[in-house]
């Protein structure tokens, strides 16, 4: 008798139409065996499912029933059916909030907390070219990065993110490492749609030969898999040895407070995406412009772009979609017959948005379907594809634009007499203009550190003046990574007199914030080799994030 009574707790009978609505209002998961009148319920499935009850036990939302198909109206599909018949209710209440309210705010504030966590790589793993390698573990454990930025912490940021220590005896000393180099800070939530991992269980844990099933028994295999529950970020990074250079903050309250420290415009941060895309040499010849103003009426910003004349490998990747066709030779030799241009195209839901707008990669599947694309538009007498290209994938479009674009290091120098708030408006014109701030450090500029960077004019009668200026107090001091980067940051420092940049130059950094020529602000190397001994004297233990890849 009792284990008739446990049958019954464990599984709510449904016998009739009004039951089943009933049922139906079920918050949470309800499993629901389908049964005939002459069969039966499945009771191969029943240890199962007491198994499941006594691990998960979630009495309000895991939920165990058994109907009868001939009783119940919504079933009449299933009736007369002998096979084995599971169905699944899920239902989940749904609390909409007025956004003219003054709770809306703080409804959605409770679910930022619920999602978000803020990380913060160290400076010493930004250092040391870890950064990558934990960002990718962190990705491929199912979390996502929402948002991140690089930035020097200042003194307050460091004491109140890391307020839960500043009672141990060398905390002072970590504020001042903490605030003498760059660190990242990421936006991390949960990937809701991957599945956290998984372990396969068998429902018959003595691992006995199953026995045979009685007639009234359905045949069924009981292996089933068990999901664990998701780590917290913090949890993952100290499973993987990385917790050391990255310090979590999940706290619910924390959370909220930080993002808005540090990222002020999250809740509107548009998904930006940066695509690679190519004009083919006979579209790049005739119709250039029309190209560049479609581009800039669909609200693209072109970061880079550059004019190349590909190699026949290159060629041939590029257009190893149309390797069956006849005309592949003669597509080879045009491509490599002249420049292309290639262009990296930045927009909110940049890549897809550009792959709909150029259309399919032949003219006549775009005549099928997208009598609109910019297939069509450009089309060719010479060869029936699509002269435009577009990445197929933000995978590929990454590799492709540091292909096309190969990153270079320049060193770059913000001079003591900048203030704190040109400083911070300098740093927004690097980063308008497609840098990556690689490393930045402030310090105090000694002789020897001095010359580590000016030291092609170490012996010039006015350098006794360089290094008065720079005495007057901190300088800022960083890689900046583009391609052309050397040359890039040089245009947009300007003429080294701030006079003069003003007449040529006038949107410059020196045009804007310099004083003189020895207070022009900002300072830059002259050329690659000169960047690459410099960096290499001052960030001596600078590892560049992309030294694998190049």
């Amino acid at each position: 008798m009792a284990g008739k009574k446990r049958e019954i707790q464990l599984q709510a009978v449904i016998n009739n139409q009004s039951l089943w609505d009933e049922m139906l209002q079920n918050k949470g998961l309800t499993v629901i065996d389908v049964y005939q009148a002459w069969c039966g319920p499945c009771k191969a499935m029943q240890t199962l499912f007491r198994k499941l009850k006594t691990e998960l036990n979630e009495d309000e939302i895991l939920h165990f029933v058994v109907a009868e198909a001939n009783s119940i109206a919504t079933l009449q599909p299933f009736r007369d059916n002998c096979e084995p018949i599971f169905l699944f209710s899920v239902y989940h209440e749904i609390t909409f909030v007025d956004s003219d309210t003054e709770d809306a705010g703080e409804a959605f504030n409770e679910n930022v907390d619920q999602l978000y966590s803020i990380a913060i790589i160290k400076p010493e793993a930004v250092i040391t070219g870890k950064t990558i390698k934990i960002k990718e573990k962190i990705i491929s454990a199912g979390f996502v990065i929402q948002a991140e930025d690089k930035r020097v912490l200042t003194e307050n940021q460091v004491r109140d993110f890391y307020s839960q220590i500043a009672d141990e005896p060398d905390f002072e000393d970590f504020v001042t490492l903490m605030t003498t180099g760059i660190s990242y800070i990421l936006v991390v939530s949960q990937d809701n749609k991957q599945e956290p991992p998984c372990e396969e269980t068998v429902s018959n844990p003595e691992n006995k030969e199953p026995k045979e099933t009685s007639e009234d028994q359905h045949e069924m295999a009981t292996p089933t898999v068990m999901r664990k529950k998701w780590d917290s970020l913090q949890e993952y990074l100290e499973r993987q040895n990385i917790s050391q250079f990255c310090d979590v903050e999940e706290n619910t309250t924390n959370v909220n407070k930080f993002i808005d420290i540090f990222f002020p415009d999250f809740k509107s941060i548009s998904k930006l995406e940066k695509t690679l895309a190519l004009l083919r040499p006979d579209l790049f010849q005739e119709k250039k412009e029309d190209v560049f103003n479609i581009i800039q009426d669909e609200g693209f910003k072109i970061l880079m772009q550059r004019e190349i004349v590909l190699s026949e490998e290159e060629a041939k990747t590029l257009c190893k979609e149309y390797e069956n066709e006849d005309y592949f030779g003669n597509l080879i030799e045009n491509m490599t017959s002249g420049p292309s241009l290639a262009l990296v195209l930045l927009r909110e839901n940049g890549l897809q948005h550009w792959k709909e707008l150029i259309g399919p990669s032949t003219v006549e599947e775009a005549k099928e379907r997208l009598l609109e694309s910019l297939c069509i538009q450009f089309a060719t007498k010479s060869f029936p594809i699509n002269q435009l290209y577009g990445s197929d994938s933000l995978e590929a479009a990454e590799m492709e634009i540091q292909y096309f674009f190969p990153p270079q290091n320049t060193l770059a120098l913000i001079k003591p007499h900048a203030t704190h708030e040109q400083r911070e408006e300098i740093f927004s014109i690097i980063k308008e203009a497609g840098f990556d701030i690689t490393q930045m450090k402030e310090i105090l500029l000694t002789k020897e550190q001095a010359d580590k960077i000016y030291f092609k004019i170490t012996n010039k009668d006015f350098y006794k003046d360089v290094l008065e200026i720079l005495s007057e107090g901190p300088s800022v001091v960083m890689i900046l990574t583009k391609w052309n980067a050397v040359s890039e940051w040089r245009r947009l420092m300007g003429p080294t007199d701030p006079e003069e940049a003003k007449l040529l130059s006038p949107d410059s950094i020196r045009a804007k914030f310099g004083i003189t020529v020895l207070k022009n602000c900002v300072h830059g190397s002259s050329n690659i080799q000169e960047a690459m001994e410099t960096i290499n004297r001052i960030f001596e233990e600078f590892v560049p994030e992309n030294s694998e890849e190049h």
